[in-house]
Parts: C-alpha cells; sequence; structure tokens
C-alpha cells in the first residue's frame, strides 16, 4: 500500500506529526511518530478525532494553517445562497391564495 504523507509539525523534543492520504482517496489521516528515545508507539488518527481533540496543541494548529492555506483568501467569494436568491426565483412559486 502506498501512502503518502507530508509533515505538518515537528515538535522540539523530536516528535513528528504528519498528514498522510493512502491509495483510497478517502483515506486521509494524521500519523504521530513519536522520537526514538521516548520508547512511544507509532499511531494513526482519522482527521475528525484528530481535530477533535488536542484544542490548542501546536500540530492541530499546523494542520488547520495547511488546511486554511488551501482557500486563497485574495480570491475566495462567498456561496451565492449568501448573496441572496437567484434572479428571477423570487417570483417563481405562487404566493398563498394565488392561483397555480
Amino acid at each position: 500500500m502506498t501512502v503518502v504523507r507530508i509533515q505538518i509539525y515537528a515538535s522540539s523534543n523530536g516528535d513528528r506529526w504528519f498528514l498522510c492520504r493512502g491509495e483510497n482517496v478517502e483515506d486521509v489521516f494524521v500519523f504521530h511518530e513519536p522520537n526514538g528515545p521516548s520508547g512511544g508507539t507509532p499511531s494513526r488518527s482519522d482527521l475528525t478525532t484528530f481535530l477533535a481533540s488536542g484544542h490548542g496543541t501546536p500540530e492541530r494548529r499546523a494542520l488547520l494553517g495547511k488546511i486554511g492555506a488551501l482557500v486563497d483568501l485574495g480570491r475566495a467569494s462567498p456561496p451565492s445562497s449568501a448573496q441572496g436568491p437567484e434572479p428571477g426565483t423570487a417570483g417563481a412559486e405562487p404566493t398563498p391564495g394565488e392561483g397555480a
């Protein structure tokens, strides 16, 4: 199985976190690689679990920064639904009491 990964954060003690994607496009996860001297075990977390835990941790903030970088704020625009109804849709359905 081929896993593509990019490092999202490295702590001062040598722990590293990676954003990973497996062969299946839906197989996206965070992989934690502990430093050697700690004797810790590498672990895998799905994105939902990783983002729901560890509020305020630097590795979580780093992942959110990577996700946020995907959006070019200079070119982003609000969804059309936030701008009101599409032209011509306001009168598309009869009002109450009006014949169809």
